[in-house]
């Protein structure tokens, strides 16, 4: 590859190859800051322990359904591969924040290519102190001072009309007759103490489901129903509602179509979670049918929005 000075760094969670990297992933979650957010070091670090233990088997039991390893790292890496053919003036690299590659690692190939300038692009459309601010913060932290001002972030890019043009392709690709379907967006939880701290990712969410369906209704896409709800809760506190097994609840005998909104590149959440443990779920309110897009992933029309977005 030709000698490029400048760095796109494409960052995001991580997702394990086998049972020790999905110990390693709940690990290095629960120690992070902006996950747990409790002040003691020592105490985060045993909740973390005592959290991983117990759910260890449990989370692998998981992956075994999906081909023992998250989808997320062959996707990621094909994503890069393509943004290094298509975006020349960028040599790219992924950093991943739970499991390799990690920031330190590739900040030393970083540093050992003579990098100039960095563009870190965090893959969470909306900003997050637990996905986007927690990322940027983990590679800054490991860049030598020495590298100076010469890096900027993309903070979100929901509002990216590239971007959504991806999302509204994947979604006319999925029905044939979209007034049979209930569209649902499908949002990663948040624990709602999150959010009353200030957290923007809510408000970014509602805002990117009303310009989202702005834009089906322009191109003549009319759903019986557009909502938003949110997976993963975990634990027994509050977190943003409705969940998605409640607003299930609403389309007996109706057909679903999920989209997964804050995801850009397909994972366990997506390929476990929405494809086969929602899809359980529906089969049992007596959903008639239950359909799950596939995230943008290395489509053409994103790699065209990633260039767009860094601009």
């Amino acid at each position: 590859m030709e000698n490029r000075k400048k760095a796109l760094v494409l960052l995001n969670m991580g997702g394990a190859r086998n049972k020790d990297e999905l110990k390693m992933f709940l690990t290095n979650m629960f120690n992070d800051k902006n996950i747990l957010t409790i002040n003691s070091n020592l105490l985060r670090k045993l909740i973390a322990f005592i959290i991983t233990k117990r759910r260890l088997n449990e989370a692998w039991k998981n992956y075994e359904l999906i081909g023992n390893k998250s989808p997320i790292n062959p996707l990621t890496e094909k994503l890069v591969d393509r943004c290094n053919e298509e975006i020349k003036e960028f040599k790219t690299y992924q950093v991943m924040r739970y499991t390799p590659p990690f920031a330190q690692d590739v900040i030393k190939e970083i540093l050992e290519d003579e990098i100039e300038e960095i563009v870190l692009l965090p893959l969470y459309p909306q900003y997050s102190t637990t996905t986007t601010k927690s990322s940027v913060e983990d590679f800054i932290d490991y860049l030598p001072y020495s590298f100076g001002q010469n890096i900027r972030y993309i903070d979100n890019f929901y509002k990216n009309e590239a971007f959504n043009s991806c999302i509204i392709d994947e979604i006319e690709k999925n029905i044939e007759k979209e007034d049979d379907f209930n569209i649902v967006f499908s949002a990663h939880g948040l624990p709602q103490k999150i959010v009353d701290k200030g957290d923007p990712y809510e408000e970014q969410m509602k805002e990117h489901v009303e310009i989202l369906s702005k834009m089906l209704k322009e191109k003549g896409l009319n759903f019986k129903s557009i909502n938003l709800a949110y997976q993963s809760k975990v634990g027994p506190m509050k977190w943003l509602e409705p969940s998605l097994d409640e607003k299930l609840k609403e389309f007996k005998n109706e057909k679903v179509l999920i989209y997964p909104l804050s995801f850009i590149v397909d994972n366990s959440e997506t390929d476990f979670e929405l494809a086969i443990e929602y899809k359980h779920i529906a089969d049992n309110l007596g959903i008639k049918e239950y359909k799950v897009c596939k995230c943008v992933n290395d489509s053409n029309a994103f790699i065209e929005a990633i260039k767009d977005i860094i601009k």
